[in-house]
């Protein structure tokens, strides 16, 4: 099932691929690359799932991997765990034009902060410097 939270995404277009973040939140998804910003919705049934979605530029650079800035975009596509993939066309074009895998980003497991203590510090165990 495809979950809330922030995924990496890795996207193929017959121009090319690229990377951005996404983040899922309730229904609605939005995120970036390098230079275009995306935003729009989602539908997920068990493990399967529909997105709906624009994109404009942000930032001048390249040129676009969809072959223009502004474009709307369905998918559909299949999760597994922390990982989904999806295609889809755009501007309602009939033709698969963009392929995109979605990995979900992990949180880091937060560590208890060392103590340092004052005597743990041992000065005389410090190289010795040479002599001038």
């Amino acid at each position: 099932m495809l979950r809330d939270g922030e995924y990496v995404a890795w996207f193929r277009t017959p121009q090319g691929s690229g990377t951005g973040r996404v983040r899922l939140k309730d229904g609605e998804l939005f995120g970036s690359d390098s230079i275009l910003s995306y935003a729009g919705s989602y539908a997920v049934d068990g493990n399967r799932f529909t997105v709906k979605l624009r994109t404009w530029r942000h930032t001048a650079g390249h040129g676009s991997l969809l072959g223009g800035d502004e474009a709307e975009l369905a998918l559909e596509g299949v999760s597994h765990g922390q990982v989904a993939m999806c295609s889809g066309c755009f501007d309602g074009s009939s033709e698969i034009v963009i392929e995109v895998t979605l990995i979900r980003v992990q949180a880091e497991e937060s560590q208890k902060p060392f103590a340092h203590r004052p005597e743990d510090f041992h000065p005389e165990r410090l190289p010795k410097g040479g002599v001038r």
